[in-house]
């Protein structure tokens, strides 16, 4: 913790000159100096303030599958740490290189939808809407620090247990912009809650955020499903008090999965890469001797749905090595019953929205 702190004071001159730089942008922006685009359908944006963790790609499935079949909806993303450039339509034949791992992960699940991607946003809307001229509202992912499209409604996440609040600009922290840029939100999620939330829990987080008059507050948590194999996803198996697992990520933050697997497995053993990481060849190797030096009569290794669209690169090599892998789906829930509430707000926005 002390070293912690340390660091955070000798990077704060560059913290502060990171935040005035942003500062000077978003002022730009709110006096019209920049301007912002706006589109003639709805647009939901789902971001956050901090460099990742706070569950995006879940609550934005949660949306695809809250509207889809109801409306013609799409989804645009950047397409972190793809090898394109431009702007480009995902297809489920395509691999996360092409296409980033979030968007892949979209279209696979949802093949009838549009997904995206480009580098910008406002350039890319309108591209959809010119070939897709049903579509009637674009799901933006990760896009809350880009101010070049005015969105219709903004949600913010926050992650349980790592606020907004308690966190400092980058370098020193993890905040892209400064706290109060939360003030651009119209509802604010507070993600990866435990399960068993408490209201008096509830109502300290809502002080501590301290929501203005016209945003609401909401408190999701992640349903975790049946694993299904990566080689065949009509084989599932359900975790119990005998299974040893190694579980394989590569995604920002893992405490509230392994919190998940700890009480509902034997035992949990990590190898844990960048969020985002492309594995190689090497990491394979890594990933076999780790399931071979593992002392167990059962074991496999389990992944996310996301570094499960990075893996597939190397599907062929692991199942030669005969090393089972798992992926684990997640679903967004909210707590207090909520959900129904939340579900009206995102239908009264869409009935409400005018051009």
């Amino acid at each position: 913790m002390f070293r912690r702190n340390v660091i955070k004071v000798l990077l704060s001159p560059f913290a502060l000159l990171y935040g005035i730089i942003i500062s000077v942008i978003n002022f730009f922006y709110d006096i019209g100096l920049l301007k912002a685009s706006r589109f003639s359908v709805p647009v939901i944006c789902v971001g956050n303030l901090t460099i990742g963790g706070a569950g995006k790609t879940p609550h934005i499935e949660y949306l695809i599958d809250l509207l889809k079949d109801y409306i013609d909806v799409a989804t645009l993303s950047r397409g972190y740490k793809r090898e394109t450039k431009g702007f480009r339509y995902v297809q489920p034949s395509d691999t996360a290189l092409l296409a980033g791992d979030e968007p892949l992960q979209y279209k696979r699940k949802y093949p009838e939808i549009v997904v995206a991607v480009s580098e910008s946003r406002a350039y890319a809307i309108p591209q959809i809407l010119q070939q897709y001229p049903r579509t009637q509202a674009i799901l933006l992912d990760d896009a809350f620090q880009h101010r070049a499209v005015k969105p219709g409604l903004s949600i913010l996440l926050t992650a349980y247990g790592a606020l907004f609040t308690e966190d400092y600009l980058l370098p020193s922290g993890r905040l892209r912009e400064w706290r109060s840029a939360y003030k651009r939100a119209d509802m604010i999620i507070v993600s990866k809650c435990p399960f068993s939330l408490t209201v008096a829990q509830k109502e300290k987080m809502i002080r501590e955020i301290n929501p203005a008059h016209y945003q609401k507050i909401y408190f999701s948590y992640y349903q975790y499903g049946y694993p299904y194999s990566f080689y065949g996803p009509q084989q599932h198996i359900s975790l119990d008090k005998g299974l040893d697992v190694i579980l394989l990520s590569a995604i920002a933050n893992t405490e509230y999965l392994i919190q998940y697997l700890d009480e509902n497995v034997a035992s949990v053993h990590e190898i844990e890469f960048a969020d985002h990481h492309v594995f190689d060849s090497y990491d394979i190797e890594r990933i076999g001797k780790a399931y071979e030096n593992l002392p167990s009569d059962r074991k496999l290794i389990l992944t996310t749905e996301k570094d499960a669209m990075r893996l597939e690169l190397h599907r062929e090599l692991l199942q030669s090595k005969n090393i089972p892998v798992y992926i684990l789906p997640a679903k967004v829930q909210f707590h207090f019953d909520e959900g129904e509430d939340f579900d009206k707000d995102i239908r009264n926005f869409l009935l409400s929205f005018e051009v």
